[in-house]
């Protein structure tokens, strides 16, 4: 045989990693060990799969070609080996999920806590992504599951729609914007904001809608969660956009006014992204079912 699981897991983690030193500790094995398979799979095939180059390691043509096969065949042991594991002694996997900021902070541990208490034999990893960011990991393989919001391009991945992301603008009851029923976006750059911490998913699109209008966000403070927004806005600090239902949640502990933006990117549709849902094991695709399904995954109205 020209390779085994092991080759398998060895080159998709090096393709993640870039790292030749860091896979292989990744898969328990010495730099030596690792390197030969390698060099034994060039040498079986009769061509280049990996450059070393200053920055890391990069894929040859031949190699991406590897690694696409390489991810397709282990989701499929995946898969038979939960679909089977399920008649024996409960189901065991792990699931790789990315995910938007919203998914991260507001519904995914309602979603995943009941998840789990059904499927405990399963590990999770929930990693926050901006949206190409999410979509390039289920393409590439490093993603079981992906969560956006907005409007996408499926590359040729499955995208199942589930519920709706409003996006509000929150301010101090005592604020001048808070008696409007609904606002414009551009009525609201005036006035200090207080926004996410960089990188996150909700401060990026933002701030691409602002730079489309030639403008610039006076961004006063950012933080790192939701609630610490509404604290910030209760206090006058200033005012906010986030999703209504994170701004519902805490307008029953916190003095906020929730306005309307008048903007058609503010709804936003919420997809769930994979290669493709039957090649996913029959736990991720339960998962799948659980973020459909879940009522706190959907918008308030």
């Amino acid at each position: 045989m020209l390779f085994d699981l092991t080759d398998l897991r060895l080159f998709i983690y090096i393709a993640e990693l870039k790292s030749l030193t860091r896979s292989a500790e990744r898969i328990h094995m010495s730099l030596a060990a690792a390197s030969s398979r390698v060099k034994e799979l060039e040498s079986r095939f009769g061509m280049r799969l990996i450059y070393r180059e200053n920055k890391g390691i990069c894929l040859s043509p031949a190699g991406e070609t590897f690694l696409h096969h390489a991810q397709q065949f282990m989701q499929q042991v995946e898969r038979l080996t939960s679909d089977l594991q399920q008649y024996n002694n409960g189901i065991k996997g792990y699931i790789r999920i990315f995910a938007n900021t919203t998914a991260v902070t507001e519904f995914m541990p309602e979603v995943l806590g009941a998840y789990l208490a059904k499927y405990p034999h399963v590990n999770i990893s929930l990693e926050e992504r901006l949206n190409q960011g999410i979509l390039r990991g289920i393409l590439e393989g490093t993603a079981d599951i992906g969560i956006v919001a907005g409007p996408i391009h499926n590359q040729g991945l499955e995208v199942i729609n589930f519920s709706t992301d409003r996006l509000v603008l929150v301010t101090a009851v005592n604020h001048p914007l808070a008696a409007i029923k609904k606002i414009s976006f551009a009525e609201t750059i005036p006035y200090e904001q207080i926004g996410l911490y960089e990188g996150s998913s909700l401060h990026h699109f933002l701030n691409q809608i602002v730079s489309e209008s030639g403008k610039t966000l006076r961004l006063r403070i950012q933080v790192r969660s939701f609630e610490a927004m509404c604290r910030m806005v209760e206090t006058n600090v200033g005012i906010a956009v986030m999703p209504q239902s994170a701004a519902l949640r805490h307008s029953h502990t916190m003095q906020l006014s929730i306005v309307e933006l008048d903007e058609p990117w503010a709804v936003r549709e919420r997809s769930i992204v994979v290669q493709k849902l039957d090649n996913l094991p029959l736990y991720a695709r339960e998962l799948v079912n659980f973020i459909k399904a879940y009522p706190s995954s959907k918008a308030a109205p």
